[in-house]
């Protein structure tokens, strides 16, 4: 289970990690479980914290989760039913990698710019 030589070149549809890495790779869920890990938050409170995704991208994003046990969610009976969303032992284990990618994007946020310039500049000349 802890075997870190684990060859990842594999690009085939039958790669064991492709799977997970569909489940957690989107646009979505790296920011809402970096979020989820200050604390539990309710839909709305969650929503807030995520500029720009859409309700239903919320949604899905949480069911998903939910399903693949990343996150739970639990019923607060009130007057207004809400629902809080938690992160599981699972998905804390997702906490350290993924602050290890926002700490890459902060470091090579220029880089990557610049690349994008050089590239639409030569493109450009291409044409």
């Amino acid at each position: 289970m802890n075997n870190t030589n684990i060859d990842i070149s594999s690009g085939t549809a039958s790669c064991t990690s492709r799977y997970l890495l569909d489940q957690i790779g989107d646009k979505w869920t790296m920011l809402i479980l970096t979020t989820l890990c200050e604390k539990p938050l309710r839909f709305n409170e969650l929503k807030r914290c995520l500029d720009g995704i859409t309700q239903k991208a919320l949604t899905q994003a949480l069911r998903r989760l939910e399903r693949n046990g990343i996150l739970a969610r639990r019923v607060i009976p009130s007057s207004q039913v809400g629902v809080e969303y938690r992160i599981t032992p699972l998905g804390r284990t997702l906490e350290e990698p993924f602050k290890a990618l926002h700490i890459w994007t902060i470091v090579h946020l220029a880089t990557v710019v610049k690349a994008q310039l050089d590239f639409d500049e030569r493109e450009a000349e291409a044409e």
